[in-house]
């Protein structure tokens, strides 16, 4: 038997072995010993979800640069292993070395979906971690938190010794160097908390005091320390150029979610849709370099033998150097065998020609996300999409030989009526109708409309975020409502509804706008067998709502009711760059129908200025709304 690890006899006993047993192409080696910090890296979900997370690959790359740092990595073990390693009393260890992740000094765990909170707590206890953050002793890892669920850290700070907030290139260094120096000097456990408390955009729970009203709201949010900040500001890299990114990415033995290299070409986004949290979170937009991503695109490709490569960001066609960077990739690796994956493309001349070089059009779908039924509720929403855009777009494809197109909608948005809902079945069908309108024989077969619908969840830091989120009555009754007016349209048949689960969307919802008496309610619900929740198979909603009654938590309270202008969010300590008056005044305009045009067209006074980059400084001639609420600055 391996040293700390799994014998070749449980091995073979489990299902795919090759998540545990390290290795890969491009894995980082070092003497544990001739290092001063041992940093693991978790992914809290499989490995195969783990290893196509790129901000993981990107600290993976970062830390190992460091000559005094050697990082590694765990993911949540599946059902199988997790029964054995507990029947058996083994630690969870760590893909690289192999030893127990509990002999490390750094745990770090990325937090991408709420929906991941109770293998936090697998992580954890496998590891033989004390779950509750006061019960850890110095012989203990820091535990440290970061990613877009960080944003709102309260349900899960009981469990955590510390939070990043923020992009990972900005003052991870100082908090490893701040590590070795509290150990030189001698320092305790707490010694470190108070000393990385003082460096921006690092949150320790345990220096904050939380007081509640009689109502349930928060009275107040205050620091119990000198060493802790009363606000929390966002880390965020401006230098996307000139900054680490993993030229050897990481290659597993096994089909990955997504096996393919990505190259990131911008972070942030113009658009300002008011449901969208990473749109606000990641502000302002930066971009990199089109050199720097062509020379990056060459590097990765050599040094991983990928056959895919696929850009990523929230908005590409955003970027504006995107046909120069995607036909030199069409050019250049086209001809090797190299497919080129291009999502989020708006439907354009330029993106259909993109496509018709790099897919087979006859197996290939397009993707549109006009996300509400109807223009009066796109305008709420702040979409950008008008219902001629999309037939437009729709109709090119078909032109173009794209017989297959996927929609995506959100049923339970802020306003929504019935006419709103039934909008989707109706633009489905003109979809369809405008296929036919085709001459027969210049089809490419029948037209195939796969129509999905997710429920909608009000996230921190969005101008949604005092909304009342529907019950899961509401969200099934629109749900029916809808599946009811398609079966009416004239191209039924050509349509195919795919839906969510509204149970799991209410868990979501209160974990995203939770505070902290929800951990008690996550470790509860943990110790009663609750674990992948977001994988439908493992997911067990009565045992959630037993938790929630054990602990005389109010669901109602958390998602069932709007927030006033003035009520103390669990999130408003940290600073996002983006001011909590834009978003109300967001809000306000959602509720008044008014579009609010994109950051290259006008500046709506978010924040964002603050970090002195993106398109807020670059030179404007577009004149700002005339009600004053968008002043050009």
């Amino acid at each position: 038997m391996r040293k700390n690890a799994l014998s070749d006899e449980i091995l073979l006993t489990i299902d795919k072995p090759a998540r545990y047993i390290g290795n890969e192409v491009n894995m980082v080696k070092k003497d544990p010993k001739s290092v001063d910090i041992r940093f693991c890296m978790c992914f809290p979900d499989v490995y195969e979800v783990g290893m196509s997370h790129l901000g993981i690959q990107i600290l993976y790359d970062m830390f190992n640069q460091r000559e005094d740092t050697y990082c590694e990595r765990v993911y949540s073990p599946w059902t199988d292993l997790d029964k054995l390693l507990r029947e058996k009393r083994l630690p969870l260890f760590a893909l690289e070395s192999q030893d127990p992740v509990k002999d490390f000094d750094f745990l770090g765990i990325t937090l991408q979906y709420e929906m991941c909170y109770t293998n936090v707590l697998q992580i954890l206890d496998l590891s033989g971690i004390p779950i509750f953050a006061a019960e850890r002793t110095e012989e203990d890892p820091i535990v440290i938190g970061g990613g877009p669920c960080s944003y709102n850290p309260e349900p899960i700070a009981d469990f955590f010794d510390c939070f990043y907030i923020g992009e990972g290139e900005t003052v991870y260094d100082q908090v490893l160097d701040a590590y070795k120096e509290n150990k030189r000097v001698g320092g305790s456990r707490k010694d470190y908390l108070d000393r990385i408390a003082e460096i921006e955009g690092i949150y320790v729970p345990s220096l904050y005091d939380v007081e509640y009203n009689e109502d349930g709201t928060i009275r107040s949010f205050t620091p119990n320390s000198p060493h802790a900040k009363p606000v929390i500001r966002k880390q965020v890299e401006m230098e996307l150029s000139d900054t680490f990114y993993p030229k050897k990415p990481l290659v597993p033995y096994i089909k990955a979610i997504q096996d393919r290299v990505v190259l990131e070409i911008q972070r942030g986004c113009i658009r300002g849709c008011r449901f969208c949290q990473a749109g606000m979170l990641y502000r302002p937009i930066r971009e990199r370099d089109v050199e720097y991503l062509k020379e990056v695109a060459r590097t990765m490709l050599r040094s991983s033998g990928h056959e895919e490569i696929s850009l990523s960001s929230l908005s590409s066609s955003d970027y504006s150097k995107l046909p120069e960077l995607v036909y030199f990739l069409i050019e250049e690796f086209g001809k090797c065998g190299v497919n080129i994956s291009l999502p989020s493309l708006r439907i354009d001349a330029f993106a259909l020609d993109v496509m018709s070089k790099v897919q087979d059009v006859r197996k290939s779908s397009l993707t549109f996300a006009p996300e509400a039924g109807s223009q009066r509720l796109r305008n709420v929403i702040n979409k950008g999409l008008t219902e001629e855009n999309i037939l437009k777009g729709a109709m090119d494809a078909f032109v173009g030989g794209w017989n297959k197109v996927k929609l995506y909608f959100m049923l339970g948005l802020p306003t929504e009526t019935e006419e709103d809902i039934e909008g989707i079945a109706v633009l489905s069908d003109k979809i369809a109708r405008e296929y036919y309108t085709i001459p027969k024989d210049q089809r490419n077969g029948k037209v195939a409309i796969t129509t999905s619908t997710s429920f909608f969840v009000p996230k921190p830091f969005t101008p949604f975020q005092w909304v009342r989120m529907n019950t899961a009555e509401e969200f099934l009754s629109k749900q029916s409502i809808l599946h009811r007016k398609l079966k009416e349209q004239l191209n039924y048949k050509s349509i195919r509804y795919n839906w969510h689960d509204a149970e799991l969307t209410i868990l979501e919802g209160i974990f995203a706008r939770g505070d902290r008496r929800i951990a008690k309610v996550i470790y509860d619900a943990y110790k009663d067998g609750c674990l992948f929740d977001s994988w439908s198979e493992y997911f067990h909603y009565d045992r959630w709502m037993k938790a929630f009654e054990q602990n005389q938590i109010d669901i109602d309270f958390y998602i069932h009711r709007e927030r006033s202008k003035d009520e103390i969010l669990p999130w408003d300590f940290i600073d996002a760059g983006i001011t909590k008056e834009f978003l109300w005044r967001e809000y306000e305009r959602a509720k008044a129908e008014t579009v609010t045009p994109n950051c290259r067209k006008a500046c709506a006074g978010c924040g964002a200025r603050v970090f002195h980059g993106g398109v807020c400084y670059e030179p404007r001639k577009e004149e700002a709304a005339d009600d004053g609420t968008n002043p050009v600055l």
